[in-house]
């Protein structure tokens, strides 16, 4: 068995900088944790917000502390380093070797999407952000390893494309089609969601789209190898008056 990880992000339109981070680390035990956060407002504020999030909970999973202390941790930490007046949204998801699940945490009032041999579902029961009210706790599910599965966060970007031609994006009819064509393809998955995200807000998405897809596939590669492909574009250099 093998897993299969792939992302897609654009900033909103006519903002330079998104402010949804995404950050990937290395379990001490065995396996990844992705850590997907999305910060107040928009562009460089937000940034900062969401970094500050996904730094420290990635720093904290690094170290090996269980991924609901993770998120309670990250909400205190923003709270008291921002004094309770900022909120960002915080998903992380795991791929436990040692308990052999996948761990999803949600502070974030998007679902995600999970297509397995049990069927398809959205894991959407109420979840706070954090950074503001006190006591803030994730809502936590474990979903046992098995192929084929296919596991898909996003940020509101997506959940809210289309709004403005009150056009829903039925995001789990898309998964759910893509996924009985090809179950195992998480790049062309998280793409076709990113595209139909942009097209339904009309080439002009209304707010920071990031999407993260895994999935779990029968069939591992033969040599055993461990390959990560990024495809990070450069925004253009800065003209200079220098002569």
């Amino acid at each position: 068995m093998e897993i299969k990880a792939a992302a897609a992000k654009v900033p909103k339109y006519a903002v330079s900088e998104s402010g949804d981070t995404l950050e990937m680390i290395e379990r001490p035990h065995g396996g990844l944790s992705f850590v997907l956060a999305d910060g107040q407002r928009s562009g460089r504020s937000a940034k900062a917000i969401s970094n500050i999030a996904a730094r420290k909970a990635i720093s904290l999973l690094a170290e090996g502390v269980r991924d609901g202390a993770v998120a309670r941790a990250t909400h205190d930490y923003l709270r008291t380093m921002r004094h309770a007046q900022v909120l960002a949204s915080l998903s992380i998801l795991s791929i436990d070797l040692v308990t052999r699940t996948f761990v999803i945490s949600r502070n974030s009032d998007c679902p995600v999407v999970v297509v397995n041999g049990q069927g398809s579902r959205l894991l959407d029961a109420p979840s706070e952000p954090i950074g503001v009210r006190a006591r803030v706790r994730p809502v936590i599910s474990e979903l046992p390893i098995e192929a084929p599965t296919t596991i898909v966060m996003a940020t509101d970007g997506v959940w809210s494309a289309g709004a403005r031609s009150r056009r829903r994006f039925d995001v789990l009819g898309l998964v759910e089609r893509l996924c009985r064509e090809d179950p195992c393809d998480a790049r062309a998955l998280a793409d076709a969601i990113l595209a139909e995200a942009v097209a339904l807000d009309e080439g002009r998405p209304r707010d920071d789209i990031s999407v993260l897809v895994v999935c779990a596939v029968e069939d591992g590669a033969a040599d055993g190898a461990r390959r990560l492909d990024v495809c990070f574009p450069l925004p253009p250099a800065l003209k200079s008056n220098r002569r």
